[in-house]
C-alpha cells in the first residue's frame, strides 16, 4: 500500500513538473521572404528558456559568407527594401539615445543586434544561438510583432547605427 501511494504520489509530481515547465516554454517564428531583389526564405524560431532566447533555424539564398541579421523595432516588411521595419529593436532608445551597435554577445548593444549568419557554399546557413535582453512575448522587451531582417552583407558588429550590414535582403514578421 505504501509503495503503491509513494508511486502515485511521484508520478503527480512529474505530471505537475512537467505542466509547469510547459508554462514557462514561449515560442513564436519569424517566417522570411525575400525583399530588395534577393532569393532569400527561410524559417526561424525563437523559444524562450529562462531569461534567454534560443534563436534557431536555417535561411536560404545568398552568396556565401557572413550576413549580418537583425530584429528591427517594427514588424512591417511590406516595402521592396523592408524600410517600413525601422532601425534595430531597442527597448532603451526612446530614453537613451547613447546605446551603440555591438554583437549578440557583447555588453553595449541593441537588443536586436544579433551579428551575422554564414552561408555556406550552397547558400544554405543553418541559425543556433543564444541571446538576452529579448522576451519571446509582447512585453517591454518582447519580440512578438517585430522583424527579423537578413541583410545582404556582413554586419561589424561596431558601426552605428546599422552594423554597416547593407540593405535587406530578407524580412519576416515574428508571430506566434
Amino acid at each position: 500500500m505504501k509503495t503503491a501511494f509513494t508511486l502515485a504520489f511521484c508520478a503527480l509530481l512529474l505530471a505537475a513538473c512537467a505542466a509547469t515547465s510547459e508554462q514557462r516554454v514561449s515560442s513564436t517564428v519569424a517566417r522570411l521572404d525575400a525583399r530588395g531583389g534577393s532569393q532569400v526564405r527561410g524559417e526561424i524560431n525563437f523559444t524562450q528558456v529562462g531569461s534567454r532566447v534560443h534563436i534557431e533555424g536555417q535561411v536560404t539564398g545568398l552568396a556565401p559568407g557572413a550576413k549580418g541579421m537583425h530584429i528591427h523595432e517594427k514588424g512591417d516588411c511590406s516595402t521592396v527594401g523592408a524600410t517600413r521595419a525601422g532601425g534595430h529593436f531597442d527597448p532603451r532608445e526612446p530614453t537613451n539615445w547613447s546605446t551603440r551597435h555591438g554583437g549578440p554577445h557583447t555588453a553595449e548593444r541593441h537588443a536586436g543586434d544579433l551579428g551575422n549568419i554564414v552561408f555556406d557554399q550552397y547558400g544554405k546557413a543553418v541559425v543556433d544561438l543564444m541571446v538576452g535582453g529579448i522576451t519571446v512575448d509582447q512585453g517591454p522587451l518582447g519580440i512578438i510583432g517585430r522583424a527579423l531582417v537578413v541583410h545582404f552583407q556582413a554586419d561589424d558588429l561596431k558601426t552605428d547605427p546599422t552594423g554597416d550590414a547593407g540593405a535587406r535582403a530578407a524580412c519576416g514578421v515574428i508571430e506566434r
